[in-house]
């Protein structure tokens, strides 16, 4: 069986082909024409209105409160009282802080940006953060991307006398901070028609308010909105898709120095740039700088106009990215060692004092796609009272609805639906691991979980040519809301198998009806994508123009590999034959149908003799049984397959291991014959076989 690695089901969606051909007619080219059909723009100017960047934005005034903080900071620019704009550590945050406190400055106003350290401080406002900004003389804080739970902060500011307006885009509790102004779409009494602002959206919102002219603000900090937008994945439709457009429009020539200085350092300045450049390239090293607690390099980097001091910046964060990169790798071996060895978790609830607060949201990242659950990692503090924990959410699980009905065994919590942050009492986490599965569970049982791959269409090979691959770019931007295009090919043959990258990753050779295709699949080997050359799969991809020594070709890169429908049903009955035989309940026919032949025996032993390196072997159960039957030009299957290997170690010819459907294989036969009649499965198996009447 090729496992499935990260899907349990494709949803692959169904296209009118007079719908595609109206499109084409209109000018898109087919593979762009499938794609927008499939997302139920079967009209052309339905389907032009959705990619289109020039929609109109949207009053700032229509968002509530906006009229209050607006007259706030007026008051305190005519005042010269001092303003502090106060950020998160990632990076809509960082971007949000750089163009508020950039746009405040350009107006003349007294204006300091404050983001908290993330591992000494925590996220958001904090009476730490208060104390030291009244001691500065702050006289009026501004939030952005952070706030709107902060009520008892709220009230530690107005008993010190400094006004507070928050500007934000996180979800809402019941009750609101008492203060001057809380911004933010997600309050359940807003009307403001596009709730998907980012925080550095709402902080544009602000600026465009106080400057009375949105185009203006927009020109100047349209690549900043990019950046936070796109990091923060927020769905690109509406003012979102303009703001996105705009700026990467601007990153193509950047005129901010430290953006300039970033891009030259990743590697993508005068290249073509896209959001997934921004998403892959330079958000993680923006983001490096908060997780690593030296945030300041990054708000410093997009802030400085000193282009030797930029160069300087933004090779510490590249820096930064990579010590992250190491920590992160550390974390998650030691967070995989200490998971019960099960077949399937409800939730992954995980604590280690020694693990990097900034990092483990990453590490959860990863662990909750590997384990399809839901996972939450707790740093412990010093003392092992306390413990912070980042969270992200598999399936659809809404993890902020669920720390809102565990309220009571939490100190605070924070965040959206997939991924959040909250404090527990380390005396806590047991009781939480416990009812945090029970909703997990529930929610699975109710039949809400959503582990389906969704592709666009199904496409024929002939169709993956570079000039409709290239003509993909107008989808751009794709992220959030318009994701990146999937497509499938089913019934193509593996002719060749190689793998890469230090044998990280896996690069094929496919071929169907006469064309052939490259393919890599990414962080997958062979051994555990359950392949081999000559095996025919179903595979899922994503396509893109890849040069090569100024050759451009297509390239596939492969979200998921599975078998053959064909296959996929016989591999489904072989499975339950075996559990049948593991359950004791063969009937007398299952008995016949599951005991091999003799020289399924031979086949299976010559092949691993002459296959296994030092008596050595690693390999799936359906793999192996096709490899043997290719080897051996007989047709052996799986559960038969492994109903020799178990005889063999019955015999004592081999050790036989399972972890997660691979084998490891050790023969120990210093060569002497055996005889099979000696095995007990296979006089069982004959046994009751001969029950036929």
């Amino acid at each position: 069986m090729c496992c499935v690695l990260k899907f349990s089901e494709w949803q692959v969606a169904e296209v009118d082909r007079a719908a595609i051909s109206r499109l084409e007619a209109g000018g898109f080219s087919p593979l762009t024409a499938a794609v927008l059909c499939s997302r139920g723009y079967t009209d052309l100017q339905a389907a032009k209105e959705f990619l289109s960047s020039d929609s109109e934005l949207i009053d700032p005034y229509l968002l509530r409160d906006m009229d209050r903080a607006a007259a706030r900071i007026r008051r305190a620019m005519a005042a010269k009282e001092k303003i502090a704009v106060f950020g998160d550590y990632d990076v809509d945050g960082i971007t949000a802080t750089t163009l508020l406190t950039d746009y405040l400055r350009g107006k003349g106003a007294d204006c300091m940006p404050y983001i908290p350290s993330r591992l000494e401080e925590g996220y958001g406002l904090n009476y730490q953060a208060i104390e030291t900004l009244d001691e500065e003389g702050v006289r009026l804080i501004v939030t952005v991307d952070c706030g709107v739970t902060a009520a008892e902060e709220a009230e530690e500011c107005r008993r010190r006398g400094i006004d507070l307006c928050i500007t934000d885009h996180h979800e809402c509790k019941s009750e609101l901070p008492d203060c001057i102004a809380v911004v933010d779409a997600h309050r359940k009494d807003d009307t403001y028609p596009h709730r998907n602002l980012s925080g550095v959206g709402v902080a544009f919102k602000v600026a465009a308010a106080l400057e009375g002219n949105q185009k203006t603000v927009l020109e100047r900090y349209c690549d900043l909105l990019c950046l936070g937008t796109i990091a923060d994945v927020m769905k690109l439709s509406g003012e979102n898709r303009v703001f996105v457009r705009k700026g990467i429009a601007a990153m193509q020539a950047p005129k901010r120095v430290g953006l300039r200085a970033l891009m030259k350092e990743c590697g993508c300045l005068g290249k073509t740039v896209n959001a997934t450049t921004v998403g892959y390239s330079l958000a993680p090293r923006i983001n490096a700088a908060g997780r690593m607690g030296q945030v300041n390099v990054a708000l410093e980097l997009f802030l400085t106009d000193d282009a030797e001091r930029a160069a300087r910046l933004a090779g510490q964060l590249c820096q930064m990215n990579r010590e992250r990169q190491d920590v992160e790798a550390e974390i998650y071996r030691n967070a995989v060692s200490m998971l019960p060895k099960q077949e399937k978790h409800d939730a992954i609830v995980l604590a280690n004092p020694d693990w990097h607060q900034g990092v483990v949201g990453i590490v959860a990242s990863r662990l909750a796609e590997e384990y399809a659950c839901p996972t939450f990692l707790v740093c412990p503090d010093g003392d092992g009272t306390k413990g912070k924990a980042s969270s992200r959410s598999y399936g659809g699980f809404n993890l902020f609805a669920a720390l809102e009905e565990l309220a009571p065994l939490l100190e605070s919590y924070g965040g959206h639906e997939l991924a959040a942050g909250f404090t527990i009492r380390c005396d806590q986490i047991d009781a939480f691991r416990e009812e945090i599965s029970r909703l997990s569970r529930e929610f699975s049982s109710a039949g809400l979980a959503r582990n389906a791959l969704e592709i666009d269409c199904a496409v024929s090979p002939e169709l993956l040519t570079l000039s409709n691959v290239e003509s993909l770019e107008e989808l751009e931007p794709c992220g959030a809301g318009c994701a990146r295009p999937v497509f499938c090919i089913y019934n193509a043959k593996i002719e060749q198998a190689s793998e890469v990258g230090g044998g990280k990753h896996l690069r094929l050779r496919l071929s169907r009806d006469g064309v052939s295709l490259s393919a890599i699949f990414f962080s997958t080997t062979a051994l555990t994508a359950s392949v081999t050359v000559g095996d025919k799969v179903d595979v899922a991809f994503m396509v893109q123009p890849n040069e090569f020594r100024g050759t451009r070709s297509v390239q596939l890169n492969l979200v998921d590999i599975r078998q053959t429908r064909e296959q996929r049903e016989l591999s489904k009955n072989d499975r339950e034959l075996y559990l049948s035989y593991r359950n004791s309940r063969l009937t007398p026919e299952q008995a016949g149908d599951l005991l091999p032949t003799r020289a399924e025996f031979v086949a299976l032993w010559r092949y691993l003799v002459s296959h296994a390196e030092n008596g050595c072997l690693t390999e799936t159960c359906d793999c192996l049984a096709r490899k043997v039957s290719r080897y051996a030009g007989t047709d052996c299957r799986p559960a038969r397959t492994r109903i020799c290997l178990e005889v063999f170690r019955e015999l004592e010819l081999l050790k036989l291991t399972e972890e997660s459907k691979i084998f490891r294989i050790l023969l120990t036969s210093d060569g002497k014959k055996v005889n099979l009649d000696r095995s007990g499965i296979i006089a069982n198996l004959k046994n009751r076989h001969g029950e036929i009447s």
